[in-house]
C-alpha cells in the first residue's frame, strides 16, 4: 500500500509525512439535464515532504490522487492513480525546481483569475471557456489520451518573489512518439495586496499553442476579476473571454462570472454563472451554484448544492 511506504520510519525522522485533501460532494442537474450525486468541484488526497538540507535549500516531494466521492473510484478511469501530481524538487533561494508530473505553468496560476478558482463545474466561467484548442499534453493519460491541465515527463520552475513578480516556466525535454514539438509554457504574474495580473504563452507537444491575459482587483469586501484566453489547434483558433465578481460578507462569499467563447468565429457558448458559499469554519463549507449556458442549438440550466471540507 503506497500508505505503508510513504510512512517509512526514514522518512517520518526526517519531519514526516504531511496528509492533506480536500473533499466535496453534491446534489446537481448536469448540462444534459440529469440529476447527479457526486463532485461539483474536485477532490484529492495528496501525501508530501520536506526535508531541509542547509543554506536554505529544501528538498520536497509531493504525490497527489483525485477520487469520486460518491463510489470511491478513481475521477476518470483514462488517468493515471496519481493524476493531481507526482513530483520531487528542490526549493531555495533561487526559487523552486520540480521533476514529474504536474501543472503546466498556465493551469498552476490562472485560477486566481475566476471567482470559482477554475474549480467548479456548474458555475465557473473559467471551467467552460478557457482553453477550448489546448489539452496541455496531448498524450499524459492512460491509452496516450489527452490532459487538460498537466503535463507528464515535466520540469517545473516557479522563481523567487521579485518584488511583487514572478516567473513560471514548465515544459518537457521528452519527445514521444507523434510529437511535433517540444511542450514549453512561460507564464508572467504580478501579486499585490489590491490585485493580481497574469500573462502566459506557450505551446504542447502536439505544436498548439495558448495564449491568456489575466487580471484582478481587490477591494476590501468585492474583487473583479477576468481573463482572455485565445488557443489554437491546426487551422482552428478558439477566443474565450470571461468577467467575473465576488463579495465578501462575514462568513458568506457571494460570486457571479459571465463570459462566452468563439471558435473559427461562430459563438459556440454564452454563460452566466451564479454562486454563493457559507463556511461553516475555517476548513468546511455548504454552497449552492447556477448557471444558465447558451449554445448553437439549445440552452441549459444548471444548478446544484454542495458540501467541502479540506484537511
Amino acid at each position: 500500500m503506497p500508505l505503508c511506504l510513504l510512512a517509512s520510519p526514514a522518512a517520518w525522522s526526517q519531519g514526516g509525512i504531511l496528509v492533506s485533501g480536500f473533499i466535496d460532494a453534491g446534489v446537481y442537474r448536469d448540462n444534459g439535464d440529469t440529476w447527479r450525486v457526486g463532485p461539483i468541484q474536485r477532490s484529492n488526497l495528496a501525501f508530501e515532504a520536506r526535508e531541509a538540507l542547509g543554506d536554505g535549500a529544501i528538498v520536497t516531494f509531493r504525490l497527489s490522487t483525485r477520487f469520486e466521492p460518491d463510489s470511491g473510484a478513481f475521477e476518470e478511469a483514462g488517468k493515471p492513480f496519481w493524476h493531481d501530481e507526482a513530483t520531487i524538487g528542490l526549493t531555495g533561494k533561487f526559487g523552486s525546481l520540480r521533476i514529474g508530473r504536474h501543472m503546466d505553468a498556465l493551469y498552476a496560476n490562472d485560477w486566481i483569475f475566476d471567482p470559482w478558482d477554475y474549480y467548479d463545474r456548474i458555475a465557473s466561467p473559467a471551467y467552460d471557456l478557457w482553453r477550448r484548442n489546448f489539452a496541455s499534453d496531448p498524450i499524459a493519460n492512460l491509452g496516450g489520451t489527452p490532459d487538460w491541465g498537466r503535463v507528464n515527463n515535466g520540469v517545473f520552475y516557479d522563481s523567487p518573489d521579485m518584488n511583487g513578480f514572478t516567473l513560471h516556466v514548465s515544459g518537457s525535454p521528452e519527445s514521444s512518439a507523434g510529437s511535433r514539438r517540444k511542450a514549453l509554457m512561460t507564464a508572467v504574474r504580478y501579486r499585490h495586496p489590491h490585485g493580481a495580473a497574469m500573462i502566459a504563452h506557450g505551446r504542447n507537444s502536439a505544436g498548439d499553442t495558448d495564449s491568456f491575459i489575466g487580471l484582478k482587483l481587490i477591494g476590501t469586501a468585492v474583487s473583479l476579476m477576468g481573463g482572455y484566453d485565445i488557443s489554437r489547434s491546426g487551422a482552428s483558433t478558439a477566443k474565450g473571454l470571461s468577467v467575473g465578481a465576488s463579495h465578501v460578507a462575514g462568513r458568506t462569499t457571494y460570486r457571479i462570472g459571465a463570459g462566452r467563447v468563439d471558435v473559427d468565429g461562430v459563438r459556440q457558448e454564452r454563460m452566466l454563472g451564479l454562486g454563493v458559499r457559507q463556511a461553516l469554519s475555517a476548513r468546511t463549507s455548504v454552497y449552492a451554484d447556477f448557471a444558465r449556458k447558451a449554445y448553437p442549438a439549445r440552452i441549459a440550466s444548471t444548478y446544484g448544492v454542495g458540501i467541502t471540507h479540506s484537511f
